[in-house]
């Protein structure tokens, strides 16, 4: 898709995202006003930008890569890293409810928010040294830079710790060799943060740069799921990387598994948002599509369901 063709389908459907938020539960009193407001600007966003491409974007299995800028301006990269490295400095509540807000619109979008969040940004924070720090997080926080997280492998998946991919020492450098597999932003990522083992067979996480020799993204095509997201592998072909770029600051599964957590916290409220969207997109059918004369949220079976 070009870039015309998306503006004109922002023109088309403007208005289209007619979301009212039921809140059945009240949990609107249970919110501060800081927690509404990142709310609200990030659901007037995702009307105005994301809701009127993103069924197109999904159907063409198309990335729109023109947003990664505008979610960091929106605040949704790293709301819960400090604003003195980037992020929004908020609580994760409002971290949560971005989540909340940008799955509503679509899961794949929400899961480049996750990744680049609490894959990329939060293991460098936490485990990072602060020249690492300084270096990747701002870019990140503000959509300059795109990240991924490299820890699945074609033979281990549920088994991370029999991961093959490995690296032995030359210096002040290492020699990465091994491949990850359905990672989530890598064919655009600018840093990818790889989890790998060390010569005594420890994992380590590793960050690898885009444009170091013997570094490639190859896409995944023919997804299912996640179509608005853009999908890859990671490749390491004796790919050289200063020792400095080693996070320093924790060793074994605990790295990976802790930064897995912080992205399913996201990825709960991403389910409330999906939820809120079924519920909306069902009620919107329910008042369209008529039947015996009337539309078929007119019937008590229907009005049930609802």
């Amino acid at each position: 898709m070009t870039r015309d063709e998306i503006n004109k389908l922002k023109e088309d459907k403007k208005g289209n995202d007619t979301y009212d938020h039921p809140d059945f539960y009240q949990i609107d009193d249970l919110l501060s006003e800081e927690h509404k407001m990142v709310r609200d600007s990030v659901r007037a966003y995702v009307k105005r930008e994301l809701s009127p491409i993103i069924e197109s974007c999904a159907e063409n299995n198309y990335f729109p890569s023109h947003i990664v800028k505008q979610l960091g301006e929106q605040g949704c990269f790293g709301p819960q890293i400090p604003a003195e490295y980037g992020g929004g400095g908020l609580d994760y509540i409002s971290y949560g409810i971005a989540m909340q807000e940008l799955e509503r619109c679509d899961s794949g979008i929400r899961s480049t928010a996750s990744v680049q969040g609490s894959l990329v940004m939060y293991p460098i924070h936490k485990f990072g040294s602060e020249e690492q720090k300084r270096k990747f997080l701002p870019k990140l926080g503000s959509g300059e830079m795109l990240g991924c997280f490299g820890l699945t492998e074609p033979d281990h998946g549920s088994n991370p710790n029999g991961m093959t991919t490995n690296y032995t020492e030359d210096g002040n450098d290492i020699i990465l060799n091994g491949a990850k597999m359905w990672i989530s932003n890598s064919p655009e990522a600018d840093v990818a943060v790889v989890w790998a083992k060390d010569p005594e067979g420890t994992i380590r996480g590793v960050l690898v740069e885009r444009g170091m020799e013997g570094f490639t993204t190859p896409t995944t095509h023919g997804k299912w799921s996640l179509r608005a997201s853009i999908t890859g592998e990671l490749v390491f072909d004796n790919v050289r990387i200063p020792k400095t770029n080693i996070l320093p600051g924790v060793k074994g599964l605990k790295g990976p598994l802790t930064c897995l957590n912080s992205a399913r916290y996201g990825i709960s409220w991403g389910a409330i948002g999906a939820a809120m969207d079924c519920y909306e997109s069902a009620k919107k059918y329910a008042a369209q599509r008529h039947q015996f004369g009337r539309p078929i949220g007119g019937f008590q079976l229907q009005q049930k369901k609802l």
